[in-house]
């Protein structure tokens, strides 16, 4: 479900949180590719997207900003 703009808030589609998701569960592009039947290249797509769109320039700040902005959902043990 794509979230709602808010106050400087971005909007990602279903399947860039979806992605986004398996990047946080410690999947590599190939594997994410594998799990939802799409290229690499459509992964590198689609992290390239949130990564501009969450204006980050690396994999940590794309997590961080996933967690803050509510896209991650973090599993407490």
């Amino acid at each position: 479900m794509e979230r709602k703009k808010k106050a400087g808030v971005t909007s990602l589609t279903d399947r860039e949180q979806e992605i986004l998701q398996l990047i946080w569960n410690g999947m590599k592009n190939r594997e994410i590719g594998i799990r939802l039947k799409i290229s690499v290249k459509t992964v590198e797509a689609h992290r390239a997207n949130m990564m501009k769109k969450l204006r980050v320039s690396n994999a940590a700040q794309l997590l961080k900003a996933g967690i803050e902005e509510g896209f991650i959902r973090v599993r407490r043990a």
